[in-house]
């Protein structure tokens, strides 16, 4: 009996200390506890059967509502209960954001043999947004990766990935994205239309963005955080390399997952960036990760 949920941001992180207020239809408060370090809320008192109001609180976080419906069984299982950043409704301040890589990740991921996921990441890239004081349909976003930084920790695949087979580094060293436009595409939400550049091939790809969130940093200046995801076809960029291990399944899908994590920091200086945040090794984790 009692309430259960957990409590997450946008991008799946726990809350902790969110707090959960449950209104009954008069707007009395009934009950309110507190998410643990793994944002789990738990209580054991059973509620009455009926329709509720579930506030949903964190510092830092926009609050959020949702209604329950209580049944006879005195319980409320209110699944996962997500908070936006404070801020994270509207896209950052207009001007010129840098991207901190050594906040950020460029993720991809293949499907290897029909069954599983192969996931690699670049290690050496930057780039800017630029936010229209006027059009937001103006923003602009540039990205620039170096091909040869792919990393899927294997040092023979990564070797074979840099090869003309595949990303071709030697002849194509650079990995471009520039933004042609920018619309929205609900809360928080935008598609960023860009073209890609890859092996010397240029094709149109959307970007599905997420703005996380906008807040100060330990440096005096002031950051942030998107993620974008994007699916490309091989096909589209000459990615034909493949083995038929049999009948019927490939080595390689024919799609691949790209994620980006990006922290960017306002103006053109990183002054920090390359510094860790307190509590973080010099590699971007937690002691102990």
């Amino acid at each position: 009996m009692g309430l259960s949920a957990l409590v997450r941001t946008r991008d799946g992180w726990a809350v902790p200390g969110a707090a959960v207020t449950v209104l009954d239809a008069s707007g009395t408060q009934v009950l309110r506890a507190e998410a643990d370090a793994e944002g789990a809320v738990r209580d054991g008192n059973a509620l009455a059967p009926g329709a509720y109001t579930v506030l949903v609180t964190a510092v830092g976080y926009a609050p959020a509502a949702r209604g329950a419906l209580v049944t006879a069984s005195g319980r409320a299982e209110l699944g996962t209960l997500t908070l936006a950043r404070q801020g994270g409704s509207a896209l950052p301040s207009p001007g010129l954001w840098t991207i901190d890589p050594a906040h950020s990740t460029v993720g991809v991921v293949a499907q290897h043999l029909g069954i599983s996921s192969v996931h690699g990441r670049f290690t050496d890239f930057g780039g800017t947004v630029e936010i229209a004081p006027d059009e937001i349909a103006k923003s602009r976003v540039t990205a620039v990766i170096r091909a040869a930084s792919i990393d899927t920790g294997n040092g023979t695949r990564d070797g074979h990935l840099r090869s003309p087979d595949f990303l071709d580094s030697g002849r194509h060293p650079e990995i471009t994205y520039r933004s042609t436009g920018l619309s929205p595409a609900g809360d928080d939400r935008w598609t960023v239309h860009g073209d890609l550049a890859l092996r010397g091939l240029v094709r149109p790809v959307d970007l599905d963005l997420v703005h996380l969130g906008t807040g100060p940093d330990p440096w005096g200046g002031t950051r942030a955080a998107f993620r974008a995801t994007a699916a490309l076809r091989r096909d589209d960029f000459a990615l034909h390399y493949n083995q038929v291990v049999r009948a019927g399944i490939t080595a390689i899908g024919t799609t691949l997952k790209v994620r980006l994590d990006v922290q960017v920091v306002r103006g053109e200086s990183l002054t920090g960036a390359g510094e860790t945040l307190p509590g973080e090794s010099p590699t971007g984790e937690a002691p102990g990760a």
